[in-house]
């Protein structure tokens, strides 16, 4: 990695807003300068990434101009994804071998007053608690150790389509458009949107969630697209085609049978029951190599036939994973019934990219810091942040192309695998070419004039409600 590289590194991001400006144009005015503000604040700052304190160490600014870009401005969040998934359009190493990542992240909350909070599973947390819910669609390259987010959406629970939450919806800004779906039916709707914009990929992977939804897994292949979807230990599958149809009258007096069944003699069995299964067969199998050692695992796959809600017959591949610490894991697939077990196998296994994705956001990039109450901010945060991922993830892609290992290093460090650059590896560099502004003496002392003066107001405004209140009572 040559000192030119880390030099240019500052001049490659301003390069890379300036592709993006377009998105920030409304038609009215052209925000675009305070996007490249919001990218650099989540480069180069290390915590308190919000929009005040963005503004204040970069630009001197008390935020309000920020402010107003993430959360009034009309700019398209989803002018930014299409600009994402063009730019991984264009490169040519990413032609072929890409996966996208379902998945979802949820933050914690204090109040129920932000979009889409409410009280619902924390992934993170393992049970029910108030919080915000995205369902995003990651893309990860395994053999050129890409991954970044292409599309987001904000799940919003039934509650806030009843009419106890009317004047919610107002205050957040809430589009008309915005109807209940579900976490898999915004899944299918992000999947289909990038496979129209021409995002190349071979396969999504999912966890039980989406999973779980045979109807979920017709609908991606009906799309003709592969997935590889985990599915929990209690669900059904035949080891033998299962023969549908409707049943014959019983009796000639009787009425006739309309509804189709299961006409076959065979049972189906639960996933986590083939685990013990005779017929079950366990090879262990090195699943990739990590900087700590190999990661092995043991694979067990049946061919398997799984019913639709609608009794469509679906014939399937079952991957069963069983960790070292006994961890088990099921994941179907719908991969022509000639399919090596090697490749089943390793395409059962890149749901890990998916954690790569969202601590990079969150750890390295200040996701976890958002705090703006509107639908509209939310949109435009996840946007940003997903742009700002690509940043550092075409920078790593653009580097290995430029600046090829040595391979002697391999044999001098005594490891299989050389690390690859991190996210916060990239950011380092960056803080060293484009460091945070030390503010002046007076520019503090005007910002801190400036915020005093707002708590004033707001203090005002609020001894006036009072008092409006207190003489209407």
């Amino acid at each position: 990695m040559p000192d030119e590289a880390v030099a240019q590194l500052g001049h490659d991001l301003y390069t890379y807003w300036e592709r993006y400006r377009g998105c920030f144009r409304t038609r009215t005015r052209d925000t675009s300068v305070q996007a490249y503000t919001y990218l650099r604040g989540q480069l180069t700052m290390e915590d308190a990434r919000n929009y005040a304190n963005i503004d204040r160490r970069l630009k001197g600014g008390d935020g309000q101009s920020l402010q107003h870009f993430m959360t009034d401005s009309p700019w398209r969040a989803q002018a930014v994804f299409e600009q994402i998934q063009a730019d991984l359009c264009a490169r040519p190493q990413l032609s072929a071998g890409g996966v996208l990542i379902l998945d979802e992240s949820a933050d914690e909350k204090a109040g129920d007053h932000s979009a889409g909070a409410a009280r619902q599973y924390n992934g993170r947390l393992g049970k029910v608690d108030l919080c915000q819910v995205a369902t995003c669609l990651a893309y990860a390259h395994p053999a050129r150790g890409v991954w970044t987010l292409v599309d987001g959406e904000l799940f919003l629970p039934h509650v806030w389509f009843t009419k106890a939450y009317a004047d919610l919806r107002r205050e957040v800004e809430l589009p008309a458009a915005r109807v209940f779906e579900t976490k898999p039916q915004l899944g299918l709707k992000m999947i289909r949107r990038v496979k129209a914009h021409g995002l190349p990929f071979e396969r999504v992977a999912c966890d039980d969630l989406y999973g779980r939804g045979s109807a979920f897994r017709a609908a991606l292949d009906a799309d003709d697209i592969r997935y590889a979807a985990e599915v929990p230990a209690n669900t059904r599958v035949y080891l033998q085609p299962p023969i549908v149809g409707v049943p014959r009258r019983r009796h000639p007096s009787g009425r006739a049978p309309t509804r189709g069944k299961v006409l076959s003699e065979h049972q189906p069995r639960q996933v986590g029951r083939l685990v013990y299964s005779l017929r079950t067969h366990w090879r262990q199998v090195t699943v990739r190599q990590a900087e700590r050692g190999a990661l092995e695992a043991d694979f067990a796959i049946h061919r398997v036939w799984t019913l639709t809600d609608t009794l469509q017959v679906c014939e399937e591949w079952l991957v069963i994973r069983r960790d070292l610490d006994e961890r088990l894991t099921f994941i179907l697939l719908n991969d022509p019934a000639d399919t090596p077990e090697d490749v089943l196998i390793q395409a059962s296994c890149q749901r890990y990219f998916t954690e790569r994705t969202y601590q990079d956001a969150k750890t390295e990039l200040g996701w976890d810091d958002f705090q703006a109450r509107k639908y509209r901010a939310w949109e435009h945060q996840l946007a940003l942040t997903a742009a700002t991922l690509w940043f550092v993830a075409s920078t790593k892609l653009t580097w290995q192309q430029q600046y090829a290992r040595d391979p002697e290093l391999l044999h001098q460090l005594e490891v299989n695998v050389l690390p690859a650059l991190s996210t916060a590896n990239v950011r380092e560099l960056l803080q060293a070419v484009l460091p945070v502004p030390q503010l002046t003496p007076t520019q503090a002392r005007h910002l801190v004039v400036h915020h005093l003066v707002n708590r004033s107001r707001s203090t005002r405004s609020r001894l006036k409600a009072q008092r409006e209140h207190n003489d209407s009572s």
